[in-house]
């Protein structure tokens, strides 16, 4: 598979295998998905050798911590677009706890700038819920909703909104604009210095305990308020039994809640954390294996919508200390496929399709994002990735391509491997090697020159 291309030629990629099982050729050209079908030709287009490979939809992170502005020494907008296209993702929703906070129009705008700039993938701001994330007063959520940035995802995500008069403030405000609600749902109170899943094992390990029931009330009571207002929910990283059976039970009464999973509490269990490795130091804490079955068959069933990363990266000094000062947060963009792979593709849970459901097509429904998730057919958007099911690999530090090394998959066995993502039918990994900005910056340029 060659590693560049002439400026301005579309892509043959020949003989993939797409989510449904159907082996085809693709063109790709001028920005879309030009031909499906078998024997294709393409004068001057550059051939992709997709013999074993599966195509998928660009996939798309509701939930990614890129840390710019504010916290660049963790992650910046560009590296964490990189991390992102090398784990085969073609937008990322950028959550708002920077510094400054993105409660403001002109702050999701400089967001929205800096992806643009960066160009791997699409970056969309997400908007605080309240000024500061503090959790008092409500943010300029028509403002974001208005601005260039065209926000419509709103959370204050690191923080619940645990006020319920506010919280209904803003389901209310943003039904006007089709807007959602991500709530991180953790009643305060009841995890105050909390430090690991509250059972057997936190009473061993002499860790304070961070009950389910934390999580579950804030859940309860959301989806109730959202019927109340009649609204869109959106609950962040579910990690309990309990939980799924209340998104479960909201809707079979029909209340407009959608919810989304972590790659590593569909994988990881609190039993990683004996040896107090803050590697596995996460908020929500990684849970029991019944939980983490609970959320593997609520993503099957369609209790819970979507797979999220929460990617959050820290410098070394972060995690690298006593587990009480260790900050919470995982790095999982560039594993977030392996993973899922693993977790529920390899026990016959979900096939290719529903990944592509639930990494794709449903995630960019709930965020409302153009031109992502529309599946692989002729006339969409060039957002594609090509994955190779077959490999297998020991992951390591040089899979990381952003500036977190704080993955809790470090030297652990991975199946599967993105040999190529395409953003706007531009090549951004191809072969698995990631393309310099540069490189992808010319290209464009030559092509709209």
């Amino acid at each position: 598979m060659p590693n560049h291309r002439t400026s301005g030629t579309p892509w043959l990629i020949r003989g993939a295998t797409l989510a449904d099982g159907t082996r085809t050729d693709l063109v790709l050209a001028d920005g879309r998905i030009a031909e499906i079908g078998s024997g294709l030709s393409r004068l001057g287009a550059t051939t992709v050798d997709s013999d074993g490979l599966i195509a998928l939809p660009g996939l798309v992170d509701l939930h990614t911590h890129l840390r710019e502005p504010g916290f660049e020494q963790s992650e910046t907008i560009l590296t964490g677009s990189q991390a992102a296209a090398v784990g085969g993702f073609t937008s990322v929703f950028a959550m708002a706890n920077t510094s400054p906070v993105q409660d403001t129009a002109g702050v999701v705008e400089q967001v929205l700038a800096l992806g643009e700039q960066a160009g791997y993938v699409t970056v969309q701001p997400i908007g605080a819920v309240t000024v500061g994330l503090a959790g008092e007063r409500l943010a300029e959520l028509g403002a974001m909703a208005t601005s260039r940035a065209r926000v419509r995802v709103f959370s204050d995500d690191g923080f619940c909104v645990s006020d319920p008069l506010l919280m209904r403030r803003a389901l209310e405000y943003v039904k006007a604009f089709d807007g959602v609600i991500a709530q991180h749902a953790q009643e305060p109170r009841l995890t105050e210095k909390a430090q690991m899943n509250e059972g057997a094992l936190s009473s061993e390990l002499g860790l304070a305990g961070w009950p389910a029931v934390a999580e579950e009330s804030i859940i309860a009571r959301d989806v109730l308020l959202a019927e109340h207002v009649g609204s869109r929910l959106h609950v962040c990283h579910v990690s309990t039994a309990g939980s799924v059976d209340v998104i479960r039970w909201a809707k079979a009464r029909g209340i407009n809640v959608t919810a989304e999973a972590t790659p590593h509490h569909l994988l990881l269990t609190e039993d990683l954390l004996r040896g107090y490795d803050a590697r596995f130091k996460v908020n929500p804490p990684l849970r029991r294996t019944e939980d983490v079955e609970a959320l593997r068959s609520g993503l099957a069933d369609g209790t819970i919508d979507i797979v999220a990363t929460d990617h959050a990266p820290h410098p070394v000094e972060a995690k690298d200390c006593e587990w009480d000062a260790a900050a919470n947060g995982m790095v999982g963009l560039e594993s977030a496929l392996s993973v899922v792979h693993a977790a529920v593709v390899e026990s016959g849970l979900l096939g290719w399709s529903d990944v592509a459901r639930v990494l794709s097509a449903a995630p960019a429904r709930i965020g409302r994002a153009p031109g992502q998730g529309q599946g692989i057919i002729v006339g969409a958007p060039a957002e594609l990735t090509l994955y190779d099911p077959a490999a297998s690999r020991v992951f390591g530090r040089a899979d990381l391509a952003g500036k977190g090394a704080n993955s809790p998959y470090l030297n652990m066995t991975l199946p599967g491997r993105v040999i190529a993502t395409f953003h706007r039918g531009y090549a951004t990994v191809l072969d698995g090697a990631l393309r310099s900005a540069g490189e992808i910056r010319s290209e464009r340029e030559n092509n709209h020159g």
